[in-house]
């Protein structure tokens, strides 16, 4: 980090940043581990440093030091479990580590100069600068990679973000995890413009354990199941009506959540982004939303999408193709590994850009089922079962089928155990085409989803198969 110098950390620091915490402990303790963090990192051996910290104080206070004091630090979940972190520290080769595990403690203490190095870090595939922020990426895979992000990248994202919107100061009231990158980015838009921060843990909302804020001077970060549980609330709904703007990503949203939302005047912004680009690259703002407007909104201007064909042609307007991506705020790759190609970063999923250069996501290249020849897109089926209002929640994979070379199969929580899949079939007819209609209905008491809503589509394809046998 180029501005890793004591007068910009001061600068960092010294504001009320946080509500409902502790500021000047928070400031005590950021001071004092930047001062032995640059006293043990050199410029042969940046200090790697995990930091899977569950209080927020010690969390943020950890992360600016480190990023401060130019090491190299990894972003952890402290609810992983040990196969995650054998993956962790085989990957990493820490110095030293912050935090506890969902099993035990792994190490927590005010002096890390006390720790000696654990191993070697493997050698980078790439010329790396020494200061580094991995936050972890698994996408539905369960597999555990980090994006290697720099001060430099996450500021990009936050210039795009209030240069998009129009502000100079961002509050954020953050319910998402610190060490996700949806939660991260909270704490870098408050600690960069000189905004606030409330951190508040979910299930503590639905507690209507809130703090007095102004909600209007605030932004709120939700993925789609948690939009829905504060909705079937009616003074939730009516809190969360009066916020700046509430950004929604993580997942795709259902059409029946979306239109409740806008009925309860949900000044909504749905986003697409991902840990690779620091957060979202394109948002619909809220007055679009309630003017009736659909998809992920325009593209921010940090950044730019194509989006191409098969070939890596440039398609034109409304032509459904694979979306590539060109931003200041993109990862340098997945540690260790660089990317080669850091103006073209092609993900794995499918949209299009309409005349105004709205963005419309279509589904997941990958996810994409061909039974009978026919290419079949999930998001389109799972939010026509949702509509039906017979189901809490449902995922569509396809299973090998001897005859159609993949089978439909809709994996669903009934919102009463009594409805048969008959019945949802039934209520499907006329809403979508007959190949479209699954043809295994496997019902379930919860899907395996992460906290940011994604499914973890290898388990449910596990399950599938064990049901079908």
């Amino acid at each position: 980090m180029t501005p890793g110098h004591k007068v910009y950390f001061d600068h960092l620091i010294h504001h009320d940043l946080l509500i409902g915490e502790n500021n000047q402990e928070f400031q005590q303790i950021a001071t004092q581990l930047h001062t032995e963090f640059t006293q043990l990192s050199t410029p042969n051996h940046p200090l790697k440093i995990i930091l899977a910290e569950r209080e927020p104080v010690k969390l943020l206070a950890c992360f600016l030091a480190a990023c401060t004091a130019n090491c190299q630090l990894f972003l952890c979940n402290p609810d992983w479990g040990k196969q995650e972190w054998d993956q962790v520290f085989d990957l990493a080769q820490p110095d030293i580590i912050f935090g506890i595990s969902h099993d035990a403690e792994i190490y927590h203490s005010p002096r890390p100069s006390a720790i000696a190095p654990l191993g070697q870090s493997p050698t980078p595939h790439c010329s790396l600068p020494h200061s580094l922020i991995m936050i972890p990426t698994g996408g539905s895979s369960g597999k555990i990679k980090f994006a290697m992000h720099t001060w430099e990248t996450l500021t990009a994202s936050v210039q795009g973000f209030i240069e998009y919107f129009q502000l100079q100061q961002v509050n954020s009231f953050c319910v998402l995890p610190l060490y996700h990158v949806s939660g991260l980015m909270q704490f870098m838009r408050a600690v960069i413009t000189g905004g606030k921060l409330v951190i508040l843990p979910f299930k503590s909302i639905e507690l209507s354990q809130s703090y007095q804020i102004n909600p209007q001077d605030f932004f709120i970060s939700l993925v789609p199941t948690q939009l829905q549980r504060l909705l079937q609330h009616q003074e939730l709904t009516a809190w969360l009506a009066q916020f700046q703007t509430v950004l929604l990503g993580g997942a795709p949203a259902w059409d029946e959540l979306l239109a409740k939302a806008k009925f309860h005047r949900i000044r909504l912004a749905p986003t697409y982004g991902m840990t690779e680009t620091a957060s979202q690259i394109a948002t619909l703002k809220p007055d679009d939303f309630l003017r009736g407007k659909t998809g992920s909104g325009q593209i921010l201007p940090h950044a730019q999408i194509k989006i191409c064909d098969n070939q890596g042609q440039v398609l034109s307007a409304n032509q459904i193709g694979n979306i590539t991506i060109q931003a200041k705020s993109l990862a340098l790759g997945y540690y260790p590994h660089c990317w080669n190609h850091q103006d073209n970063f092609s993900v794995d999923d499918l949209g299009c850009l309409d005349e105004q250069g709205y963005l419309n996501i279509v589904g997941r290249n990958s996810d994409k089922i061909i039974s009978g020849g026919e290419n079949i897109y999930p998001i389109e089926i799972e939010s026509a079962i949702l509509q039906t209002q017979m189901v809490i929640d449902v995922c569509v994979i396809g299973v090998t089928d001897q005859d159609w070379g993949q089978a439909l199969t809709a994996v669903y929580i009934p919102k009463n155990p009594a409805i048969t899949s008959e019945e949802i079939k039934n209520a499907l007819q006329n809403q979508l085409s007959k190949f479209k209609l699954p043809k295994y209905w496997i019902p379930l008491e919860s899907l395996p989803r992460n906290n940011q809503g994604k499914i973890n589509r290898q388990t449910l394809q596990e399950i599938a198969r064990e049901f079908l046998r």
